[in-house]
């Protein structure tokens, strides 16, 4: 397994976010973790980007435990988030925004060659290479910020929300772009409220409920799950 959760507590003072979770990535999977508004999906995200410290329990990436490992180190080591909100740089062009993803690399060659990349899968930042990164619209800054999180090569792509605000148009586009990223190689953890999209292009899928994973399956069984359509997919 590329990424393995065992047992997972994390609080934010007295407030218990996450209640031992366990979770696995393997290796070239899209896994989804979908849930309503505080459910605790982002902040399992921090957990494997090293942004919160866990309070008990084990993160293991690409067989080695790297719970009390620090941000920067687990992005040398191939993990990479493009966060919610997306935390794009706004003064800065949409090049420099690119090249800081790459801030752990020092083959320029290599940063050319995934700058072309970015360019290919998001043919819009091209246009707008030398425009402030704040001057984009949300769907460009969307684009932006899994732009730069792939600029790392990241073994472990971490997605949190990236539909979040977007048109029904770039949403399917930036969810198509996410299975093409998969195609290349890349192993993609999805954090998404649209939970139609996430589960129909997921090959497993987690529903976490107030800090607890409460489902896990195919993301096939998920989509037909009553429960699931219910609570997530406004069908009875």
């Amino acid at each position: 397994m590329l990424l393995e959760i065992d047992n997972v507590t994390l609080a934010y003072g007295r407030i218990q976010a996450l209640h031992g979770i366990s979770m696995t990535v393997g290796e070239g999977e899209v896994v989804a973790l979908i849930g309503a508004n505080g459910a605790g999906k982002s902040t399992t995200m921090r957990a494997i980007s090293g942004l919160r410290p866990v309070a008990q329990g084990t993160i293991k990436f690409d067989g080695e435990d790297i719970t009390k490992l620090r941000a920067d180190l687990r992005v040398i080591r191939g993990v990479s988030q493009s966060p919610e909100g997306r935390g794009i740089f706004p003064g800065m062009t949409v090049r420099e925004n690119l090249e800081m993803g790459a801030y752990t690399r020092r083959n320029r060659s290599e940063i050319d060659e995934d700058l072309q990349r970015a360019f290919t899968l998001f043919p819009r930042l091209k246009e707008r290479e030398k425009q402030a990164g704040g001057t984009l619209s949300g769907g460009e800054q969307q684009m932006l910020a899994v732009g730069r999180a792939l600029m790392s090569r990241p073994k472990l792509l971490l997605l949190d929300e990236p539909s979040m605000g977007l048109a029904p148009m770039l949403i399917q586009q930036i969810f198509d772009i996410i299975v093409e990223i998969n195609q290349q190689g890349t192993t993609v953890l999805l954090v998404e409220q649209n939970a139609q999209q996430a589960l129909s292009r997921a090959h497993r899928a987690y529903v976490l409920e107030t800090g607890r994973i409460v489902k896990e399956g195919t993301g096939a069984d998920l989509l037909n799950d009553p429960a699931v359509k219910d609570a997530y997919l406004g069908v009875a």
